[in-house]
């Protein structure tokens, strides 16, 4: 018999004042797995996970967690009792605990007594590499220190469910890329699922299993990160996922979208270089063609000067309106 799902969201309906933040969202999450919600500000990411956490009540549908339902009906498990743990973008660290007890709080919390979790935090803060930081409190601390630290709390939780809240949304480049990866290492060794909210197509595409597109409290699409870029269900969730250009198939079969690299310069096609961008390891033309304006990315440093006529040709399309298989 296969296990239960990590998560489980039926119907889901939250609101504020009366206005809908999600609208009959269901999803399920299984055992290990990561899903990454992707959406622009106000499409319901943060209000999902906060009804998962049980920070918010919804006013329809069910959350199960391991098959255990703690939103439904009447039931409402509060959060202390939800087996989550939860990195949020601001942070939400306790301003008067230093870092090691903010870490030794969740085993406190399971009955652990002082000397132990404070032992069991000190282990998890070198693992992060911030054991330096044991005895600093909040003002203290970086914004990379503080989520490190808010990523310590919730590996000190065990739970069998990660929720992450747009984690990354202030840090540095540099930090963040450091910070993705141990975020990922620490949740590979423990095994739990995870979902991870996002608005960054990037982020999503990159670490997770399965991605879910909402836009305005709906779910638009839920597939492998594959699925949702090469075969977006509509022009919007194409463009949640990345770069995108609509021209006229040059078969005459209708409007088709193109990814960057689903061309390339150089072929029978005819076309203007309208603008270049040199992004380092490539670079972007914005070409304009009897078929319509089209985005193309090469490897490299820029061979072609806006102004110049050169051919083009289409390696791949997705036609408009076709849903995903």
């Amino acid at each position: 018999m296969p296990p239960d799902p990590a998560l489980e969201v039926v119907d889901l309906e939250v609101a504020y004042d009366g206005t809908p933040a999600l609208r009959g969202v269901s999803l399920t999450v299984a055992p290990g797995e990561v899903l990454a919600l992707l959406g622009p500000s106000g499409s319901g990411k943060s209000t999902l996970l906060h009804a998962v956490a049980g920070f918010l009540v919804p006013s329809a549908g069910s959350v199960r967690l391991g098959g255990t339902e703690v939103t439904g009906g009447r039931r409402i498990v509060p959060p202390e009792r939800r087996d989550v743990g939860v990195v949020f973008q601001n942070y939400a660290l306790w301003p008067h605990l230093s870092a090691l007890d903010t870490v030794a709080y969740p085993a406190r919390r399971r009955g652990a007594g002082r000397t132990q979790a404070r032992s069991e935090a000190r282990a998890i803060l070198e693992r992060l590499r911030i054991a330096s930081l044991a005895d600093r409190r909040p003002a203290e601390l970086s914004g990379g220190e503080q989520q490190r630290v808010g990523l310590a709390r919730a590996l000190a939780r065990r739970p069998s469910l990660y929720l992450f809240d747009e984690p990354t949304a202030h840090l540095d480049t540099h930090v963040r890329g450091v910070f993705l990866d141990e975020l990922w290492a620490r949740r590979r060794d423990s095994g739990a699922a995870a979902v991870y909210a996002t608005h960054d197509a990037e982020e999503a595409l990159g670490l997770a299993d399965r991605v879910a597109l909402l836009s305005e409290g709906r779910l638009l699409q839920v597939g492998t990160p594959q699925q949702v870029y090469a075969e977006p269900v509509d022009l919007f969730a194409a463009r949640l996922t990345g770069p995108a250009s609509v021209i006229d198939a040059p078969d005459g079969g209708g409007p088709v979208l193109v990814r960057p690299g689903w061309a390339c310069l150089g072929g029978p096609l005819e076309a203007e270089v309208r603008a270049v961008w040199f992004r380092g390891p490539h670079s972007d033309y914005l070409a304009e063609t009897p078929l319509g304006q089209l985005l193309v990315r090469e490897p490299g440093p820029p061979r072609h000067p806006v102004g110049a006529r050169v051919g083009w040709t289409l390696l791949q399309s997705w036609p408009l309106g076709a849903s995903s298989t």
